[in-house]
């Protein structure tokens, strides 16, 4: 925010100012603020880098990433790992299917209960993406210290805990 912006504003807390007689939030310390000001361009850079190179959006990395960390798993554990809604879970996986980089295997007894893994064109995408991605992240953490990052993760470590309380 502007000084001019800035000089109507009378702080009130870590995340509200007052606003003539208005108790508003005061984005320059609201956390939920910069998490989603930081991860939505993120996010968005990253798909569309991922789409240009790849023909993959952040949804597909997403679930090629925890498919390499965690083979022959279920849709529903990757929705709960990486926090994807099931129904761009199953988009994802039918797309990676169709493109080739995926397999699977199921019981008779339940054939809806498909066990995913990346097939070998699938770990060949995710290791030339899993470098671009280092890179951006290098990027993004280009000049803090290492001692400050280990705080931060600290930090988002807890916050990410604490998320399934305000459900």
């Amino acid at each position: 925010m502007d000084d001019v912006k800035m000089a109507s504003y009378l702080k009130t807390s870590d995340s509200t100012a007052l606003h003539g007689d208005r108790r508003v939030l005061d984005i320059t310390n609201y956390i939920p603020y910069f998490l989603a000001a930081v991860n939505n361009p993120l996010s968005r850079g990253a798909s569309k880098i991922y789409l240009k190179k790849f023909n993959l959006g952040i949804v597909e990395w997403r679930v090629i990433a925890m498919l390499a960390i965690e083979p022959c798993i279920t849709a529903s554990r990757i929705c709960d790992v990486v926090a994807l809604d099931k129904a761009a879970t199953s988009r994802a996986l039918t797309r990676l299917l169709v493109l080739g980089y995926l397999e699977f295997s199921s019981k008779k007894s339940d054939v809806r209960r498909k066990k995913w893994s990346l097939n070998e064109a699938g770990y060949s995408v995710h290791d030339q993406i899993l470098r671009l991605a280092l890179q951006r992240e290098e990027k993004l953490i280009e000049g803090i210290p290492p001692e400050d990052t280990e705080i931060f993760l600290r930090v988002i470590r807890m916050m990410h805990k604490n998320v399934d309380a305000l459900s």
